[in-house]
């Protein structure tokens, strides 16, 4: 098993992908190396203000400990106690212009090591990408979909159906009864295929992201907008921080192995509103998001 091939692909993704974004905004990401005390570190790269991206976080972390902690031991009691080890990149884009979503990407490898001849190492790797717009476009929505589903068609015709699912059950907001955005693709504790091939999936669906999102981006960033939409904006925004701090599994993980909060918190978006039980025009563009976007749906058998 070639951990340090998993960690040099992570480093190496991190380093593109900030590439790829400074070359559309035209800003450099701050660098921000750390360390852990309990073993570990990383490095968060932040673009804040920048010409289209209001805020982009990216952060490669490596962080190890020597105990398991609850939000990982619930879903594998039989490693609870091991040392462990986890390895990943996260990143959050929130851009500026209100007609370009919002977009989350994560892929991540995760050991916990036997302490005895007789255990084994317990490994999965995890990720996925999903996209939340403010106002929707069915041809971003089937763009997004259909590279996700191009990226895991090598490795069978069930895999795509299958993390599009869920990705729809995983970012749900149960108190809101109500979708995070209109989804992609989301998988966890993926070991079925052996290493090897489970390490060329997780690669695939990383090499996906650029491919995926930046045609959305160059469509979508010159579109004039005015005071409303950034309003709208800001209040949909909201939505995205109570996921990330009532459910997402990466945060709640962090937190309690005592991760860097500065790395781990900068998914947040720099401008939020709340507003008492406000509701939509009828009909309106901000309507349209939730009749015709937040729902259930086949993007794939769309034509646009």
């Amino acid at each position: 098993m070639d951990t340090q091939a998993v960690l040099e692909y992570l480093q190496n993704l991190q380093a593109k992908i900030v590439e790829a974004i400074e070359l559309v905004d035209a800003k450099n990401f701050l660098q921000d190396s750390w360390q852990r005390p309990e073993g570990g570190g990383g490095n968060s790269c932040m673009l804040e203000d920048g010409n289209v991206f209001e805020r982009a976080g990216i952060g490669f972390s490596h962080v190890l400990g020597t105990k398991l902690p609850p939000a990982a031991s619930v879903a594998h009691p039989e490693a609870a106690g091991r040392p462990w080890e986890a390895m990943g990149v996260s990143l959050v884009f929130h851009p500026r212009n209100p007609y370009i979503p919002t977009v989350h990407m994560n892929v991540r490898f995760f050991i916990a090591k036997a302490t005895t001849p007789e255990e084994k190492d317990i490994w999965w790797f995890g990720g996925g990408m999903d996209l939340t717009p403010y106002y929707g476009f069915e041809e971003d929505a089937v763009h997004f979909h259909r590279t996700c589903k191009t990226a895991l068609d090598a490795f069978g015709a069930d895999f795509y159906p299958r993390f599009k699912k869920e990705c729809d059950e995983y970012f749900y907001l149960k108190h809101r009864k109500e979708p995070r955005g209109i989804g992609g693709i989301f998988y966890d504790d993926f070991n079925e295929l052996g290493f090897e091939k489970c390490f060329d999936f997780h690669r695939a669906v990383g090499d996906a992201f650029l491919q995926a999102y930046l045609p959305i981006v160059q469509r979508r960033k010159d579109m004039p907008y005015g005071e409303r939409e950034r309003d709208f904006q800001a209040y949909r925004r909201g939505r995205y921080v109570e996921f990330n701090l009532v459910y997402d599994r990466g945060t709640i993980f962090g937190l309690q192995s005592n991760g860097r909060t500065e790395s781990i918190l900068l998914s947040m978006p720099p401008i939020v509103k709340w507003r008492y039980d406000w509701k939509p025009e009828a009909s309106s563009p901000e309507a349209k998001l939730y009749t015709d976007f937040l729902i259930e749906k086949d993007w794939l058998s769309l034509n646009p």
